[in-house]
């Protein structure tokens, strides 16, 4: 699988998966605190832009609700965000552990 980037929502709804498992939908809108929940119709545009970059796949439907899971394991995510950082850093890893020394 190619190197892939995901947005601050997208990342929001993979932790959904990650965090409940395989969900509809509306099951991942849910997952999100009220106080700062997106619009579903986002959440939905999100699952399926995830979906069309094989982050995460439909499982099962149940009546007319597809069911997903990711197919990114939080690992494989996390790898990419440091390696995007240590990128950033020109991968020097003493410049990357300095900085989070100084941001506590």
């Amino acid at each position: 699988m190619k190197h892939q980037r995901f947005t601050p929502p997208e990342l929001r709804v993979m932790e959904a998966l990650w965090r409940n498992g395989p969900s509809s939908v509306r099951e991942i809108h849910e997952a999100f605190p009220e106080t700062d929940r997106p619009a579903f119709t986002t959440v939905q545009t999100t699952v399926y832009r995830l979906e069309a970059k094989k982050a995460l796949r439909c499982v099962k439907r149940i009546s007319n609700a597809n069911i997903f899971e990711a197919v990114v394991s939080r690992d494989a995510a996390e790898r990419r965000v440091l390696d995007d950082v240590l990128a950033f850093f020109g991968g020097r890893t003493n410049r990357v552990m300095a900085h989070l020394v100084e941001s506590g």
